[in-house]
């Protein structure tokens, strides 16, 4: 298979990363990586340990189409940004996102009630299955209170780090609110990422798992992209065979690349 496109990738402008652009963008090409946007975080009002993250996104589009001129003839990059969705955020995410230019945007759920996932305290004193209900619950209220964005990231990124992981974690028990997580992007066109961080952190499988990847097509879902999660130029592009090929078990032929926020269609 030829690597065609990975739309969500962080460098050092992201807080948890200290890749360059630079070095990124390299790296891609080396890979054969033919589409590549980077989606660095844009988390305010998120601290970890004195990390911010949060960047000047007049200095990163200056950097990034630097990039993009430099290298045009050997990828086609794309400036995109991943927002940390909470519902109180709605209208700086809305000033952000029409006073920069970007081709791409992601929005993630990484804070639920001001607590993230990936910290074991998220799921101190209840059931495993309650802390994931809650994160699906306030994916559901972030849809509900702002919706321009093209993408959905890694729907079920709370399972990664929960106590069991996706050892008892299941579409069914959950399928309502998914559902309704699913007719809703499907009614905003927003589309639904194929994250496969999910294959790193052990699960077996991308973020979403298969029976979303599927109930998503069930209900009309079309749009779909493909994205490594990579803060690391190895993981770039990371088991997106397995992923391009589950894809297809689910009935997908393509996914979706963005420029100046309008989708194209690529083949798996």
């Amino acid at each position: 298979m030829n690597i065609l496109s990975d739309y969500h990738v962080h460098t050092s402008f992201s807080g948890d990363c200290s890749t360059a652009p630079e070095l990124m963008v390299q790296n891609a090409i080396k890979r054969g990586i033919r589409h590549l946007c980077l989606t660095d975080h844009m988390d305010y009002d998120y601290e970890d340990k004195g990390v911010l993250f949060e960047f000047d996104p007049k200095e990163y589009l200056r950097r990034l189409l630097s990039l993009k001129e430099t290298y045009a003839d050997q990828i086609d990059l794309a400036i995109g940004i991943e927002l940390g969705l909470q519902p109180y955020l709605s209208k700086k995410h809305h000033n952000l996102v029409f006073s920069n230019s970007f081709d791409f945007v992601i929005g993630s759920i990484h804070l639920v009630h001001s607590q993230d996932p990936y910290f074991p305290s998220y799921f101190e004193g209840r059931e495993e299955s309650e802390a994931y209900l809650e994160y699906f619950q306030c994916a559901l209220q972030n849809l509900k209170a702002y919706s321009n964005f093209d993408s959905f990231g890694h729907l079920d990124y709370v399972v990664r780090y929960g106590p069991n992981k996706n050892q008892y974690y299941f579409y069914e028990r959950y399928k309502e609110i998914l559902d309704e997580i699913l007719r809703t992007l499907i009614k905003k066109d927003i589309g639904l990422e194929i994250n496969t961080g999910g294959y790193k952190y052990g699960l077996g499988t991308p973020n979403p798992c298969r029976e979303i990847i599927s109930r998503y097509r069930e209900l009309g879902g079309k749009i779909i992209t493909m994205g490594s999660d990579a803060h690391e130029p190895m993981y770039l592009a990371y088991k997106f065979e397995q992923a391009a090929d589950l894809l297809k078990s689910c009935g997908f032929q393509s996914c979706f690349i963005f420029h100046n926020r309008k989708a194209e269609e690529i083949g798996l």
